[in-house]
């Protein structure tokens, strides 16, 4: 997050790798609407939540089976990140008035779909990690670093943590 704040008055192309790219391309449709036509849908709606000061952007929501979808280009495996992204997405849409009953992830080059669960203790885990967000100081950072996560970050060449 901390890199994507540093670096959104960028050019993408200074940060962006071929992954990044391709997966802006696929889903222009959701950012310009053009997923559907089909009235049932709201795509790439701005959503907001005054309680946890939260906002974001959907990429679907099925207003007739109440089911929030998030697109991705891969999906090899759901991140918690993946999951608190749909949980803070749900949050906001319910605290605007809909109802959202299912939470999807949609794995756009393979064309699957994991349904996911969601609970209490999702809710909790978004808030701390909400509260260790806002209480997030740079001069006692300690950084844990993932590999997996890291090779597949957009800001991999331009981190000082990165794994060699």
């Amino acid at each position: 997050m901390y890199f994507h704040t540093l670096y959104q008055n960028y050019n993408e192309r200074v940060y962006h790798g071929s992954a990044q790219v391709a997966g802006k391309i696929k889903h222009e449709s959701i950012d310009k609407s053009k997923y559907s036509t089909e009235k049932r849908y709201i795509q790439g709606m701005a959503v907001y939540s005054e309680k946890y000061r939260l906002m974001g952007k959907i990429d679907i929501y099925d207003i007739k089976t109440k089911t929030l979808i998030e697109r991705k280009n891969k999906i090899v495996k759901i991140y918690d990140g993946y999951k608190l992204q749909l949980v803070a997405q749900k949050v906001c849409l319910e605290e605007m008035g809909y109802e959202v009953k299912n939470i999807e992830m949609y794995s756009i080059t393979d064309n699957k779909v994991w349904k996911l669960k969601y609970s209490e203790d999702d809710l909790k885990k978004m808030e701390d990690v909400i509260k260790q967000i806002r209480n997030f100081d740079f001069k006692k950072i300690n950084v844990e670093i993932n590999p997996e996560k890291c090779n597949n970050c957009i800001y991999n060449s331009l981190c000082n943590f990165k794994t060699i």
